[in-house]
């Protein structure tokens, strides 16, 4: 008999392959997916367990999703995720609202785990533990590791049984999962689990199958692209293989995100500026510019490398498209350490800025570190340096102002999508005015006005 599911994704693209994965899973096993929640059986929310806030976001989806049971067709609440494998058992007795949480080794078997649940049988939730232990310390160990563990029946969320769960023109592609870094503030290696890239073959299927099926953007994904290739015995691969993304019918433009300013090589720099469709886009993850912050975030750079970092690519590449986040009120953090990360932000000209406060996250080392920074201070400088932020962000779109661009359309009504340096929904986007085109179209065009990150332009 069909069951209905819906699937709710909270947090990052990475996040939404994974879902698309497991819809895939579900309907190959005859589940019939379905948008609202509503009109689900089963609703299933892939939760966000970076930050604080996202956890929020992630508990209050799971809420809404049960207060839904009892007044319609909906009948079982399931957290799965970044937020459901970090707490597990923590989880399930902290939020009785949801009749399961599933950790990532029940994803293999989400079919039969979601069967079970809808049927009233109790779910046992796992206990969390480090998955940087699941796999050799040894990149180079990883892949055949990586290999036993992933052959199944349903490969390894390859192309075969992913599933698209809208119709966007663009769609990410996860090239590689878990972090080998030890960044102080981050809990995700703890839950992810150490770094392990997929093999060119795997994802090169998977960017053809997405081509067929109405993706002419890759978006590739990570928690650290720069790495990529480095546990199979080549930290050069990426620049081998970006040309065979661009070669597949149907794909018109290449993304990469997810960059290590400390992992940035001028052959990787290069190979992304000189590959035909490979997006002039560069989302280098800062964090901070104080070397003794960044420091204490067990990374390495100040705010003079990423000036040079951010002029080398402004050289070859005047039009790129940069972006960054920042994490304000560090442990630690002075009031210099500050002032340097606002100077950094007015010289950079950034086209696109995240500003965070920093909040203690659990099997993190920051979470020990003495000189915490008070909250009121943290909110008044996040609140200060995203003011800031902004008007650098307004100023950078405005210079565009007379520059050509290509943009694919993506809404229709609104006559709006994006430029090569604007990411998927968080940098910004590019209007037509008085125009009709369809979504999916790529429009060369004159830009003509400005309104903070967003571009208004005109047909050339």
């Amino acid at each position: 008999m069909s069951r209905t599911v819906a699937i709710v994704t909270m947090g990052c693209a990475r996040n939404e392959v994974d879902s698309e994965e497991l819809a895939g899973r579900l309907a190959a096993d005859g589940w019939t997916l379905v948008e609202d929640v509503e009109s689900a059986e089963v609703a299933v929310v892939n939760t966000c367990g970076f930050i604080e806030s996202a956890k929020k976001d992630s508990v209050d989806a799971l809420l809404e999703a049960n207060s839904l049971k009892g007044h319609g067709v909906t009948r079982a609440v399931v957290a799965v995720g970044c937020m459901a494998e970090r707490y597990g058992k923590e989880l399930a007795e902290a939020l009785p609202e949801a009749d399961a949480i599933l950790g990532f080794d029940d994803y293999q078997d989400i079919s039969a785990r979601l069967q079970s649940i809808v049927s009233g049988n109790a779910h046992t939730p796992h206990v969390p533990r480090d998955r940087r232990a699941l796999l050799p310390i040894a990149p180079v160990e990883r892949a055949a590791a990586r290999d036993e563990s992933y052959a199944s029946s349903l490969g390894a969320g390859g192309s075969l049984f992913r599933k698209r769960l809208g119709n966007a023109p663009w769609a990410p592609l996860k090239i590689a999962s878990g972090c080998d870094r030890r960044c102080s503030f981050c809990a995700i290696p703890y839950f992810r689990g150490s770094f392990i890239s997929r093999r060119p073959t795997e994802i090169l299927q998977e960017a053809a199958w997405l081509a067929q099926n109405g993706v002419s953007e890759l978006f590739l994904v990570s928690e650290n692209t720069t790495s990529y290739g480095k546990d199979l015995g080549d930290l050069k691969l990426m620049e081998k293989i970006l040309h065979e993304f661009a070669e597949i019918e149907g794909v018109e433009r290449v993304r990469l995100s997810y960059l290590q300013p400390a992992e940035m090589r001028p052959s990787l720099l290069q190979a992304m500026i000189e590959t035909d469709k490979v997006a002039p886009y560069f989302d280098l993850s800062f964090q901070h510019t104080s070397p003794t912050v960044l420091r204490r975030m067990r990374r390495f750079g100040d705010s003079e490398k990423f000036l040079h970092l951010i002029s080398q690519i402004r050289a070859l590449s005047p039009e790129a498209g940069i972006r960054s986040n920042f994490i304000v009120g560090f442990p630690g953090e002075t009031q210099a350490d500050y002032d340097d990360l606002a100077d950094f932000i007015t010289a950079a000209k950034l086209d696109a800025v995240g500003i965070f406060g920093y909040s203690d996250e659990d099997n993190t080392e920051a979470l020990d570190l003495s000189d915490k920074v008070a909250d009121e201070v943290i909110r008044e400088r996040v609140e200060t340096l995203s003011s800031l932020a902004d008007e650098m962000v307004s100023l950078r779109a405005q210079a565009r102002i007379g520059e050509s661009v290509r943009v694919l359309i993506e809404d229709a009504e609104l006559q709006e999508g994006r430029a090569a340096h604007q990411g998927p929904e968080v940098d910004g986007t590019t209007t037509f005015i008085g125009t009709n085109f369809e979504v999916g179209q790529y429009i060369y065009a004159v830009v003509i006005d400005s309104m903070g990150a967003d571009l208004v332009a005109q047909v050339q």
